[in-house]
């Protein structure tokens, strides 16, 4: 069978999966939309039709204190048919939303970028799992098909940042500056991912281009270019609303977290039980964390950009204010991308463990807190604990593997050999 027709195969399999949840179980998108795993309140659909609904009545979404999203999601949901009527739209939308993101990711294996830059090719490189496989891996993983049956903007978040990464992998310079500048004016955090994706879309265009290109203006012409998009859609933004409330309480509310509804995360919590006199400094310490390891794994591992912006969105999944599993997702589905590194990783049992423990006790634990009143929030938080702590896991373990991976290179008598971290 041709890679096209398979390819095809793919496709069409994971959107018939989706359209019959969809049809076979009409409650299942507003139990999963309701699911604090998988909403949150900056990403939520309920909040989204709430917006949709104050937008087309002519009143502002942000006086309600309800609407914590982009402003230019309002015109184009309001252009769906009511989903609580005609959802069949907005649930094909979903699905192509999966379906692109998909392509995205086989654009990012095709690439192979991950075994083979331009400065590092690593001595496992044909250890790689085939497009469609790697395809396939995110079209069924649990996780993506709840994120798109729950139907939060998360998902369109996943899409440009994977465009993003399929663009950068590619030296499409203009089309990775659209795209991540829709994925940080989405949710401001992918924006972090500029300067490895900047690194890795660098190194394409030195290897396609006869005369390299001077880094610095090419770097000035990438920061510029970013910046000239997102002015353009915050001012669209405005034009839109009417004023500019909307940065209070879209970008706002990620910054100093207003909003204290329990999630995946780690933040919740601690701010729960913080005193308002060490509110500000606390914020300003997790951000400051959030964002320390952009320029540590950008320097430390130059030579793989694109293994650092993966390993980013990993630890984007864990430390940002408003996790929820769709952002682990993302995650994991870029996690195969690193097969030549799976020989090397120890913890992979303990990993996944920790990962389907906590898939499973997590609504358990939510239950016992919510409904049957046999527990507290201790009982919720202890499991997203567990849940980041895997996810932890993978991250460390993945940048052991690839650190050694560089070592079996730069010190090939050490191939094979124990080495310890001091």
């Amino acid at each position: 069978m041709a890679i096209d027709q398979q390819k095809a195969l793919l496709f069409g399999a994971a959107a018939a999966v989706r359209l019959l949840l969809f049809t076979a179980f009409p409650s299942l998108p507003n139990l999963l939309t309701g699911r604090v795993e998988i909403s949150t309140p900056v990403t939520s659909f309920k909040r989204l039709q709430e917006g949709v609904f104050l937008y087309t009545h002519n009143v502002s979404p942000y006086d309600g204190g309800l609407y914590h999203q982009a402003p230019l999601l309002l015109p184009l949901f309001s252009l769906l048919p009511n989903p609580a009527y005609h959802p069949f739209a907005t649930n094909v939308l979903y699905t192509i939303v999966d379906l692109l993101g998909a392509n995205a990711l086989m654009q990012i294996a095709e690439t192979g970028q991950t075994v083979s830059s331009r400065l590092f090719t690593s001595p496992r490189k044909d250890l790689r799992w085939s497009s469609l496989a790697i395809g396939a891996s995110f079209l069924f993983n649990p996780f993506t098909i709840a994120t798109c049956i729950a139907r939060p903007t998360s998902a369109l978040t996943n899409l440009f940042v994977l465009i993003a990464m399929a663009k950068a992998s590619q030296g499409a310079s203009i089309t990775f500056i659209l795209a991540l500048s829709f994925a940080s004016y989405l949710s401001m955090h992918p924006i972090l991912l500029f300067p490895p994706l900047l690194l890795l879309c660098y190194n394409m265009r030195v290897t396609k281009a006869r005369t390299p290109p001077n880094p610095w203006a090419y770097t000035l012409s990438h920061v510029g270019g970013l910046a000239l998009a997102l002015v353009a859609l915050l001012y669209t933004s405005a034009l839109l609303t009417g004023s500019w409330e909307f940065l209070a309480a879209t970008y706002g509310v990620r910054l100093l977290l207003p909003d204290l509804t329990p999630n995946v995360g780690l933040w919740w919590y601690f701010f729960t039980e913080m005193f308002d006199s060490f509110r500000e400094f606390f914020l300003g310490v997790f951000w400051l964390h959030a964002a320390s390891y952009v320029p540590g794994l950008t320097i430390r591992l130059r030579k793989q950009p694109l293994f650092v912006a993966i390993t980013l969105t990993g630890i984007f999944a864990v430390f940002q204010p408003y996790p929820s599993i769709a952002d682990a997702t993302l995650y994991l589905s870029l996690v195969p991308l690193l097969r030549h590194l799976f020989p090397l990783m120890r913890y992979t049992f303990l990993a996944s463990s920790a990962i389907l423990y906590t898939s499973f006790l997590g609504p358990a634990f939510y239950y016992l807190w919510i409904y049957a009143g046999s527990g507290n929030a201790n009982f919720f938080y202890a499991i997203t604990l567990v849940w980041s702590l895997g996810l932890s896991i993978i991250i460390g373990d993945s940048l052991f593997a690839a650190l050694r991976d560089e070592l079996d290179v730069e010190r090939p008598e050490l191939r094979g050999k124990e080495v310890r971290r001091i």
